[in-house]
């Protein structure tokens, strides 16, 4: 495929003007301002149209779109516990698949290819990965109440199965990752078990880390004034490439121990907002060298998965709250959702318009108002678009999406089958 006479971002995000992008199979091949020689078959006029890499989902909890607006105004305590964990009690893997595939039509809708997933019932949602034609990084969900170590848990061998069954499958867009759900839903030789298992596979590990302050303040006062942070750090996990969502309390020492182990610090601004969780210490963050990725976290919190309100939210919120209109820039924001969620995945020939990375993108509408002038189109990208200005989404080369079309995804299916999950669930609540 070749995207013809199309506005691009350079691997900076600088943006460059009528440009060529050639695609053969799952890579770019070119991008340059003069036409390729050579056939590469349908040519795309990119009149009033911005060609961008499509966004990583950086922390999400897929299937939970079973759950959009089921619990709303409530603290978090009581939205767990009154909400969430009854109804995922009565989760299958059928209800899983479908609020997967449902959750992947809606990421594909607002040009994003690939998300980091804690959940249950893996093997539903690396078949949904397979038909939809995204990309994830899956982990199985780890907790435990009752101070038993990880080999004792069905989560160990599930887990171990998964990688043997999954990882890196079709052609490399499914892989898996341990997981620690957080240092408040588990115990230190669970932890130190699950370090161990990823060092041996040489896997990545996603946790939450500091997503409330009740979470932050009482593990310092079981753990003799360690940080969740600092608790992760001891028990080896931080040993092995970590995603960790939210970091909303994390101090300045916490961050500092985060970049010197390259961790990714993942900022669900909307879901932190919406729970009251508070507001992520960014502007340190971005200073101190960390990789920040961005995520929408569930449906249940959020209540969808459209990244472009967290990048617009994450390049403005953290001037805010720190004071600074400077803290974050347009490009670093842009970044977070595309390289730097990347980064955290472990794909590092993801994220950006360049040759020899892989052909995940997308394609925008410019040719609204909303859209003009253009003093700077990093700007309007961030401040001004909306996601449904997508208007094709492509993962390693494929096309999934094109004008309200879907290309893997029965989406009139998707939407019943979601419906009727739900409508399951709540018949035995």
């Amino acid at each position: 495929m070749l995207f013809e006479k199309i506005g691009v971002f350079d691997p900076i995000f600088g943006y460059l003007p009528d440009r060529y992008v050639a695609v053969v199979g799952e890579y770019i091949t070119y991008v340059g301002p003069e036409r390729p020689e050579g056939d590469f078959g349908r040519v795309y006029s990119g009149r009033g149209k911005l060609l961008m890499p499509a966004s990583v989902n950086a922390h999400s909890h897929t299937a939970m779109t079973l759950m959009r607006g089921y619990g709303e105004n409530m603290v978090l305590d009581d939205w767990l516990n009154k909400r969430i964990f009854p109804f995922e009690a009565h989760l299958n893997a059928e209800h899983v698949y479908h609020g997967s595939m449902l959750a992947f039509a809606e990421m594909i809708r607002f040009g994003t290819v690939s998300v980091s997933d804690m959940y249950f019932f893996a093997d539903a949602t690396a078949r949904a990965v397979e038909e939809s034609g995204v990309k994830c990084n899956m982990s199985i969900g780890v907790t435990d109440f009752e101070g038993r170590g990880f080999y004792e848990l069905p989560a160990y061998a599930n887990t171990m199965a998964l990688i043997h069954d999954y990882h890196n499958a079709f052609g490399g867009r499914f892989k898996v990752d341990f997981c620690v759900h957080g240092e408040y839903t588990s115990n230190e030789k669970l932890v130190t078990q699950v370090a161990e298992c990823a060092q041996k596979e040489k896997l990545g590990i996603q946790i939450h880390l500091s997503e409330t302050r009740k979470e932050h303040e009482e593990c310092k006062q079981r753990h003799h004034g360690e940080t969740p942070t600092e608790y992760f750090e001891r028990t080896g996990i931080l040993d092995s490439r970590v995603t960790a969502a939210h970091c909303t309390w994390a101090e300045e020492k916490d961050i500092e121990i985060l970049k010197a182990h390259r961790a990714t610090a993942v900022c669900c601004p909307v879901s932190n907002i919406k729970l009251a969780g508070g507001f992520t210490n960014i502007p340190y963050m971005l200073k101190a060298g960390l990789n920040v990725a961005l995520g929408t976290d569930s449906v249940a919190s959020n209540n969808n998965l459209n990244l472009f309100e967290e990048i617009k939210l994450y390049a403005t919120l953290y001037k805010a709250s720190s004071g600074d209109p400077t803290a974050v820039t347009p490009m670093q924001a842009l970044f977070a959702a595309t390289v730097g969620g990347a980064r955290a995945q472990g794909r590092s020939d993801c994220g950006r318009v360049a040759e020899d990375y892989r052909a995940d993108l997308a394609v925008l509408n410019t040719d609204v108002p909303y859209m003009h002038p253009v003093h700077d189109m990093v700007n309007n990208l961030v401040y001004s678009a909306q996601g449904s200005d997508v208007v094709l989404t492509m993962s390693d080369g494929q096309v999934l999406y094109e004008n309200g079309e879907y290309k893997t995804i029965d989406i009139e299916k998707a939407q019943f089958e979601a419906q009727k999950s739900t409508d399951a669930i709540l018949a035995q609540l």
